[in-house]
């Protein structure tokens, strides 16, 4: 195998690293760095194993797939708890550390909500301060302030 570019992935066949697949992540001059991103099995790891090999080493690894997306279906789905758990914790976080528009975007919504028994605008009035406020809280929670 010749010229690796930056994110191909390979397998060793006969160099002397771990069984795995590897994603090139650097090169320079005559040496090429990989990280080591899928088991033997060709399942997706975190290991953070950095190797550099020379270009006539790199010539014993042959090119593999992604391992990204093979995770099986069961830990897809024992994942979403978790993962809602942290995604509302870090809007809620993010909502605390910009209390004045967290505030008006707030208003803007109560305002939607109960503006119709209590102030004599047009409904579509009402409506577009919902949607200004969801928005705005959206904004907000997201971490885009």
């Amino acid at each position: 195998m010749t010229s690796p570019a930056v994110y191909d992935h390979v397998r060793p066949t006969d160099a002397d690293c771990p069984d795995g697949t590897y994603r090139v992540v650097g090169r320079s001059g005559e040496t090429v760095t990989l990280l080591r991103v899928g088991d033997a099995d060709g399942r997706r790891v975190h290991t953070g194993d950095v190797v550099r090999v020379s270009a006539g080493e790199f010539d014993s690894f042959d090119p593999a797939g992604n391992p990204d997306g093979n995770r099986p279906l069961r830990a897809a789905i024992a994942s979403v708890p978790e993962t809602a758990y942290w995604s509302f914790r870090a809007f809620g976080r993010e909502l605390r550390s910009h209390p004045r528009p967290t505030v008006v975007a707030g208003a803007l919504v109560a305002v939607g909500f109960v503006g119709e028994s209590r102030l004599p605008v047009p409904d579509v009035v009402l409506g577009g301060a919902i949607l200004v406020g969801c928005l705005a809280l959206a904004y907000v929670g997201g971490g885009r302030l």
